[in-house]
């Protein structure tokens, strides 16, 4: 016999008592909570997506270092390691792409977390690609105090894979929870908006003139009647045309039909899209509430963008480097929302006092370097720092 057929299963057979059909009885409030009615997840409702995809674009533009502690300072390393970080983690994803699916995948799939599971050459000592795992092949159980990964049914241990978390849980405090509970309400309120609109919209029950008839009309006992006197008083043929009609047995008056600010649906909208955005963080303008500003947006990059970014990098640099010299690190200098004027007078005083080189300060602004611009000026007619002891006041 093949283990085939061993493992097959007979078949179940019919059950010997018949179950017995039951009825609930419940209000309508208690109906639609049974039924989940109008549930949306958050990954499809627009104010959310708008927010969250803003974090996942700020954080994927920035570019990614290698850093090396040393006694004279962190300094970049490039290699081919950090080639491969900053360039093209995945085989088949940019990093751009890359870290914007690890910010969503937390925020919005993930429900606070996102595993990545490295993958290395035959030798175990090079890595050759970021493979990202779609979160439902993935389940974290608690071990004890620790924990560790299934992914499809194998298990894996924390340091095996990149667990980039969102949120910390209380409970389990190496497990992220992300914003779902605290979004889900605001959620429904902004779809159950949105459906009222879109049921306003296409009503046709908005009637922009209203036909007083005297009820003691015969034809106006019927429906068959009350078509009859429409068709022969207020249809026309042509547009333009003016009615006719009886002085007597009607009166027509123009109505303002009702509309969406009567609702006042606008002024719940915006308190929503203000909820959501303190819950994420964002700025409300980046929602459509209230108008652009510049501290605002330093302080998001400050305070939301950068501590997100901050535990990336951190996981990165425990799960994918050994040397202790050695750490990732995003480089946020385009994100913060400068002038021109603001760059050129913040590089010239740093020129003024050898803290900078004019190619670097040409790098600020997009520029190409120049050759004659490595030196370092100093004050005193702009002369070469090593030139300073020539001048003929100090002889």
């Amino acid at each position: 016999m093949s283990k085939r057929k061993k493992n097959r299963q007979s078949p179940r057979a019919e059950p010997t008592q018949k179950r017995s059909s039951g009825a609930w009885i419940c209000t309508a409030d208690n109906w639609d909570a049974i039924i989940c009615k109008g549930y949306t997840s958050l990954a499809n409702n627009p104010e959310i997506c708008t927010a969250v995809d803003t974090i996942a674009r700020l954080i994927g533009s920035m570019t990614i270092h290698l850093m090396k502690n040393e006694e004279g300072g962190d300094k970049r390393v490039k290699n081919e390691l950090s080639r491969k970080i900053d360039i093209d983690p995945n085989r088949n994803m940019t990093r751009s792409d890359f870290i914007q699916w690890i910010v969503k995948t937390m925020f919005l799939e993930g429900n606070g977390n996102a595993i990545i599971y490295p993958e290395y050459d035959i030798t175990g000592r090079f890595l050759e690609n970021l493979q990202p795992i779609p979160p439902y092949m993935v389940n974290l159980v608690p071990d004890g105090w620790g924990y560790y990964i299934q992914i499809n049914g194998k298990r894996y241990q924390p340091d095996q894979v990149l667990h980039f978390k969102l949120n910390p849980s209380s409970d389990y405090p190496w497990k992220g929870e992300g914003y779902r509970v605290a979004l889900s309400d605001v959620a429904g309120n902004l779809k159950q908006a949105a459906e009222t609109e879109k049921g306003f919209m296409q009503s046709k029950w908005k009637p922009s003139i209203i036909v007083k008839v005297d009820a003691l009309t015969e034809e106006f006992s019927s429906l068959e009647g009350r078509k009859k006197l429409l068709e022969q008083y207020v249809e026309t043929t042509q547009a333009g045309e003016p009615w006719m009609i009886p002085a007597d047995q009607f009166q027509v008056e123009q109505v303002k039909p009702l509309t969406l600010a009567d609702l006042a649906l606008a002024d719940f909208v915006q308190l929503d899209k203000k909820t959501v955005a303190a819950i994420l963080g964002v700025p409300p303008f980046v929602l459509g509430v209230d108008e652009f500003n510049r501290d605002a947006w330093n302080n998001f990059i400050n305070n939301k963008i950068m501590p997100i970014a901050r535990g990336i990098e951190q996981t990165m640099t425990r799960g994918l480097l050994i040397s202790p010299e050695y750490y990732f690190r995003f480089n946020s200098w385009s994100l913060f929302s400068y002038s021109i004027t603001e760059l050129v007078q913040a590089g010239a005083e740093m020129v003024d006092r050898m803290a900078l080189r004019r190619n670097e300060w040409r790098g600020w602004l997009n520029l190409p370097p120049d050759s004659e611009m490595e030196e370092l000026l100093a004050l005193e007619n702009y002369i070469p720092a090593e030139k300073l002891g020539d001048q003929k006041k100090l002889k």
